[in-house]
């Protein structure tokens, strides 16, 4: 079945003459078509610079419990802060992209994460951590998020636009695949500050090539005649939460971050331990699922070009959820193990791009971020509910299974929730 495609956009109105100029004459082409391909090369890694960012906190924990003092409970409570931050702040970043476009919303955030990851390296004051990563740079997390990159990706593709939104966000994945070994090798090598050291000047040193590369998404001078007046926060916000569709895929979307972030990114690791896999392998376990979850995301992406999107996308939480029984009979079975972050990282982050085509097609591309950050914003609060009633399940019970149950029950939920969704829609809220 085709799915429907919005009209593809006219570069001419995104891409100034000029830079189009600059542009081709530093690379010697002469099609303009290439240039929303950067996008995508410049989402993906400012989405894994961002993500390997907070996963550099997991790393360098022990060590500052060892020398500032610093409780895991302390730092716990910084990583957590800074999610219902990132929660916070989603909708807002959503809305700054609509209205500024990808070069402000990108160099925007890369600033702000690079700034507060510089503080870090450079503190030892409890105070002045806080503010640095819970403040500074998890309002650069919110912004530099996958919700603003996959509408940024939207907004420059008619055609493959499933599979460039794969691959641009699969930099969330991939920067904990890629990148954080190498930051662990800076900090064997020399110190935990020089983890946040280059973290932050890799975020910065991206922004002027991000700033010089890319154009202005907008030029005042190519609006179309009669174009639809802006309107207020407020208006949009209620014309998006009277469209059932958003409601189908916001609280999909929070079941996804329950399921996903929530219980996995969390728990995975000290249910490996608890089943007396060591350190080594857990973490050997963890990085096959990661490496196949950015494999997945493109591979989900790719099939949102080709298929019914309500059913991939009703299939990918279906899919997940049955891997939670996997997980629940694993007990010494390494091999198990495995064979479930194979599973599951193909599931994982997948709903993403199928997610953002939906929304792309059903609230329409001009509120496309603050419909995308809305819902981004729902998958946070998912995962906090997950990590905290996965704790205390575990807690309850001493054991993970009711975790897993009820991972597996919200999971299908979600994707039976999904079915109820027409892969057309109703109207075309915004044409391209």
């Amino acid at each position: 079945m085709e799915n429907h495609r919005l009209p593809a956009p006219q570069f001419s109105g995104i891409f100034p003459s000029a830079i189009r100029g600059n542009f081709m004459s530093r690379t010697g082409s002469q099609s303009p078509a290439f240039l929303p391909w950067l996008v995508v090369g410049f989402g993906f890694l400012a989405l894994a610079l961002a993500f390997s960012a907070r996963a550099t906190l997991g790393l360098v924990m022990p060590i500052w419990t060892q020398e500032l003092g610093w409780s895991r409970s302390f730092t716990s409570g910084a990583a957590a802060t800074a999610l219902l931050v990132m929660a916070a702040v989603a909708p807002f970043a959503g809305r700054f992209i609509d209205q500024q476009g990808v070069r402000v919303t990108l160099a925007l955030g890369l600033a702000l994460v690079g700034v507060g990851c510089l503080v870090v390296s450079a503190t030892s004051d409890a105070l002045v951590f806080l503010i640095a990563f819970s403040g500074l740079s998890a309002i650069g997390f919110g912004i530099v998020a996958a919700h603003v990159v996959s509408t940024a990706i939207a907004r420059l593709f008619g055609s493959n636009r499933g599979l460039a939104t794969g691959i641009a966000t699969s930099g969330a994945t991939g920067g904990q695949f890629l990148i954080v070994p190498l930051i662990a090798v800076v900090l064997a090598t020399f110190s935990w500050r020089w983890s946040f050291l280059a973290i932050g000047g890799g975020c910065l040193a991206l922004i002027p090539l991000l700033w010089w590369t890319l154009a202005e998404e907008r030029d005042p001078a190519d609006e179309p005649s009669g174009q639809t007046p802006a309107s207020s926060l407020t208006a949009d916000i209620a014309s998006i939460i009277r469209e059932p569709a958003f409601h189908i895929l916001f609280w999909s979307f929070l079941l996804c971050g329950y399921t996903t972030a929530g219980v996995i990114e969390t728990h995975f690791l000290p249910y490996a331990s608890l089943c007396g896999f060591g350190p080594v392998p857990s973490a050997a376990a963890y990085g096959t699922l990661s490496a196949i979850n950015m494999l997945g995301m493109i591979g989900a992406g790719w099939l949102t070009d080709r298929m019914n999107r309500v059913v991939l996308l009703g299939l990918i939480y279906i899919l997940r959820g049955l891997t939670f029984p996997m997980l629940m009979n694993v007990g010494d079975d390494y091999e198990m193990l495995v064979a479930f972050t194979v599973l599951f990282g193909a599931v994982d982050y997948a709903t993403v791009p199928v997610t953002a085509s939906l929304v792309a097609s059903h609230l329409g591309l001009r509120v496309m971020g603050l419909s995308m950050g809305l819902i981004s914003a729902g998958h946070s609060i998912g995962t906090a509910a997950g990590a905290f009633i996965g704790g205390y399940l575990f807690d309850l019970t001493m054991q993970y299974d009711w975790v897993w149950i009820t991972s597996f029950t919200l999971a299908v939920g979600a994707g039976l929730m999904v079915l109820l969704l027409s892969d057309q829609p109703r109207r075309i809220a915004e044409s391209a």
